[in-house]
């Protein structure tokens, strides 16, 4: 290693972890970054990443599908889920290949290795070494969980070996309907696997807004996914080629069980109850708004700390982290208001209140929803029924929260956000002149249905 001391350390290099190092280092502090494994954590190199890539090319594949509504002939297409996987491999070297670039520009060290707290301002690193710095930021991630009397084996998948497979399997079950879940579902359905998805709640994507998730799960079920909500997988048994389960008063078998149900904190092995780092009740890391820890200059980010496990909530900690150690001013972030994303098709988006949470806070509630059909794009682009939906405060216009579910809503999904950010409300969002034919009209005319005026629809 070439230095035992540094400003700043982090431990971990995903996109909380490696933000973090490359924000510490513009401000001028010596830094290192602690990974065991790979440049870029999980997210890039295992779960967010090829992810996307698997569904950028179901994305296509479904436009190819589509395109004799458009007037243009094209032969049935195959997938040649080959050069699928080493799209991914390729999209995978190059994002981690930046990171790796990013540090060489910022002069910040990488320690091989995994890390570990051993007392006030120190890091293990590996077996034998071990670095002390001023400021600690914990990046760790989260580790997949299992259901309950199930095991992960060679067919019994997370979300990270699912995106990884060589092969597109015939036929999988996906245990969880969340973000992730819908994901894995449409990506795989439309590339030709046979997929069953299972909730154990009431409708898929169970933390959206229930407008959204009716959309969304109407979609999924086009896509030929066999969709059972309020339903449990139970007795599942893991062969050599297959795993078979029961469900309700029913039984199946599929090449690969993928559970898609939750994650955990990565905390093992970090030495935190060691060196005074406080968890909550829940098992995650406890920190306050600048994102520091009951351990004085341990600074936690990410899946490890309270909020939604979202990679850019984890890099805004980061920033957070790092600007709180040089004594900067900074601030807590809004949860709440946080963009969400689901790459699915359709894809969903949303922040801020549902409906249903906005009504049980006490709110007056103003709602405005409006078809991707109503406005001039979302027929000339073949998307009529995607939908937006803003929750409002009726008295004082505010913004309380924006869902959509179609064509570009991880892109549309932004303006609202904004709005709110800079303190504006669903009036000044009905006000604001949008291009036209655009779908970020189906945005504004929401916003006008909010207000009272609506014009299309």
């Amino acid at each position: 290693m070439a230095e035992s001391s540094y400003d700043c350390v982090v431990i971990g290099s995903g996109p909380g972890g490696y933000v973090a190092a490359i924000r510490a280092a513009q401000l001028g502090m010596s830094t290192a970054v602690v990974e065991r494994d790979r440049v870029g954590g999980r997210c890039l190199n295992y779960a967010c990443i090829p992810a996307k890539a698997v569904l950028r090319s179901a994305d296509v594949l479904s436009e190819v599908r589509e395109a004799g509504d458009f007037g243009i002939r094209v032969a049935e297409p195959e997938v040649d889920f080959a050069t699928v996987a080493a799209r991914r491999e390729k999209v995978i070297s190059t994002l981690t290949g930046g990171v790796s670039g990013l540090f060489k520009k910022g002069n910040i060290e990488v320690l091989e290795g995994h890390g570990a707290l051993t007392g006030r301002g120190s890091v293990r690193v590996g077996e034998d070494g071990e670095v002390s710095a001023g400021a600690i930021v914990l990046a760790t991630g989260s580790v997949k969980l299992p259901i309950p009397g199930v095991e992960f084996s060679e067919r019994v998948l997370g979300t990270e070996e699912v995106w990884a497979l060589s092969e597109a399997p015939a036929r999988i079950a996906v245990v969880g309907a969340g973000a992730s879940g819908a994901e894995i579902a449409s990506a795989y359905a439309r590339l030709g696997t046979e997929v069953m998805l299972f909730e154990a709640l009431d409708r898929v994507l169970p933390s959206e807004d229930a407008d959204i998730s009716k959309v969304a799960e109407r979609q999924l079920g086009r896509q030929g996914i066999a969709v059972h909500t309020s339903t449990l997988v139970s007795d599942v048994t893991a062969q050599k080629k297959s795993v078979k389960f029961s469900f309700g008063e029913e039984t199946a078998e599929v090449d690969y069980l993928v559970i898609a149900a939750g994650r955990a904190p990565d905390v093992e092995g970090l030495g935190l109850s060691e060196t005074g780092v406080e968890l909550d009740d829940g098992g995650q890391v406890r920190a306050d708004g600048a994102q520091r820890t009951s351990a004085r200059g341990v600074y936690a980010i990410g899946d490890l700390v309270a909020g939604p496990a979202l990679a850019h909530k984890a890099s805004d900690e980061g920033i957070i982290a790092v600007e709180d150690a040089v004594g900067m001013r900074t601030h807590p972030l809004a949860y709440i208001d946080i963009p969400r994303a689901t790459f699915c098709q359709p894809m969903v988006a949303s922040f801020g209140l549902t409906e249903a949470q906005a009504r049980d806070q006490g709110h007056d509630v103003a709602v405005g929803k409006v078809s991707y059909g109503a406005v001039g794009a979302g027929i000339v682009y073949g998307d009529r029924s995607g939908l937006i939906k803003i929750v409002g405060e009726r008295r004082y216009g505010e913004l309380l929260g924006g869902h959509i579910v179609g064509s570009k809503a991880t892109e549309l999904i932004q303006e609202l956000v904004n709005v709110r950010a800079l303190e504006g409300g669903f009036s000044e969002v009905a006000r604001s002149v949008h291009g036209h034919p655009t779908l970020s009209e189906a945005v504004m005319e929401a916003a006008r249905a909010a207000d009272g005026w609506l014009m299309h629809g």
